[in-house]
């Protein structure tokens, strides 16, 4: 399988080492579920509702504003204004929602139509729960086989009901630049008097080749 553009987790530092280490080129994004439920943790149950809206107020991002930086921007702005209106009040949890920020917006950068499927991943923690539930019924699983035969009978099942991502041209084209961004960059070229590398064609090479294989060393 092919690296990922956009990894979705929780803070699990293991979960997050092990994307980093496998998946280093993809962009990972901090579930907002998650991140929201640990800083209510942290506020007295008379602030509940006031935190909460102020917290998701952050992520509602007006159609006028584009993906992509200018989206990014603003929503970090706003991140620093809630934690300039709490910090005095709820400092540990002000602590929490400015710790891996830029974790929190880089669903931004994907089309707009996908904003609110890819900024948690209650999309597969519901089969992790309906997993657990088998396994107790079970009580012990007699190998590595019958575990992975387990966890791919409920994600068949459950991706009976999944719905597609809504594709529009603007987002394939905003999604083809990603792409093109994290997983292929194009080889940077050697300054003349650099012996170039295999990857990595001088400016005597390009001179010398054909409209095709400029393309191609881009």
């Amino acid at each position: 399988m092919r690296c990922p553009l956009l990894v979705i987790s929780d803070g699990a530092p293991g979960l997050i080492a092990a994307a980093e280490q496998t998946m280093s080129a993809a962009l990972r994004q901090r579930c907002l579920i998650h991140r929201g439920r640990n800083i209510l943790a942290k506020v007295p149950t008379n602030a509940l509702a006031e935190v909460k809206a102020d917290y998701w107020a952050i992520f509602d991002v007006p159609d006028t504003v584009e993906p992509g930086r200018d989206a990014v921007a603003l929503v970090q702005k706003r991140i620093d204004a809630v934690a300039l209106r709490w910090r005095d009040s709820y400092p540990a949890a002000v602590r929490c929602l400015l710790a891996d920020r830029e974790s929190l917006t880089v669903y931004l950068r994907f089309p707009r139509e996908h904003w609110t499927r890819v900024r948690h991943s209650n999309f597969i923690e519901r089969t992790f729960g309906e997993t657990r539930r088998r396994v107790k019924v079970i009580g012990r699983l007699p190998g590595e086989h019958s575990v992975t035969s387990l966890v791919w009978a409920v994600l068949d099942r459950a991706s009976a009901g999944w719905r597609g991502f809504t594709m529009t041209a603007a987002g394939l084209r905003l999604l083809h630049d990603l792409r093109r961004t994290l997983l292929e960059p194009p080889a940077r070229l050697a300054s003349r008097g650099e012996p170039p590398t295999a990857d990595q064609p001088g400016p005597d090479q390009i001179a010398q080749a054909g409209p095709e294989e400029v393309v191609r060393s881009a």
